[in-house]
């Protein structure tokens, strides 16, 4: 993947974030990224009905999912409270918030529908591989193209670009270079990051099935 190869590089800047919140409950951290996450959804939606100017919100409640996202596992093990049932709960909560955000996107009216569904299928086809793997004892995965800082990233500079170039300034063109044409179509910033998810999603997703798979070894011979 891209980011998680910077994981050891960011845990001492991650650290020193962690320290005010040392006092909060992992959990409580954990349904603070959930709700950023389904409010970032949320005015995602609106901009359907209202303006192009929401997505600068948007991205900035993404950013803001992601941070807190990191946050509770650092408090968690700088203070001693990690533990199997908040890993759980942290995965369940990470699973609903991208479901709040690719719908909340997809309602947008700034992305094609069918899009928005196939990249919510690879988005949660790859973290249940990695889940998976910790499951039948491999070890949680994180490799691949598409970790879930990687996609919080993508998501967040894809509002942006959609409400940079989406502005009624006096001199910005006519057709902003956020929209893309091809076969009859137009296409956005967040069709073009959708599709990214799809296609490294599903690379993601079956590389790690593949590891999973070689890690467990042959099936003992019968009797």
């Amino acid at each position: 993947m891209v980011l998680e190869r910077y994981r050891r590089w960011a845990e001492p800047y991650v650290e020193r974030i962690a320290r005010p919140f040392a006092a909060w409950s992992p959990n409580a951290l954990s349904a603070v990224a959930l709700g950023l996450a389904v409010a970032g959804g949320a005015v995602a939606a609106l901009v359907r009905w209202t303006t192009p100017l929401l997505f600068l919100p948007v991205a900035i409640l993404v950013v803001a999912a992601g941070l807190f996202d990191v946050l509770d596992g650092a408090v968690a093990r700088r203070s001693g409270r990690a533990n199997p049932r908040g890993d759980f709960l942290d995965h369940v909560f990470d699973r609903y918030a991208d479901l709040a955000l690719v719908l909340g996107f997809a309602a947008s009216g700034f992305a094609q529908p069918i899009v928005a569904l196939l990249a919510l299928a690879s988005l949660l086809l790859t973290s249940y591989m990695g889940t998976q793997a910790q499951a039948v004892g491999q070890g949680r995965l994180y490799g691949g193209l598409l970790s879930r800082a990687d996609r919080l990233i993508v998501l967040a500079a894809a509002a942006f670009l959609e409400f940079d170039w989406s502005l009624p300034w006096p001199w910005a063109p006519s057709a902003p270079w956020s929209r893309f044409h091809a076969g009859g179509l137009t296409f956005t910033v967040l069709d073009v990051a959708f599709v990214y998810f799809v296609v490294a999603g599903q690379w993601t997703a079956i590389a790690r099935a593949l590891r999973t798979y070689r890690a467990l070894g042959p099936a003992p011979p019968a009797g």
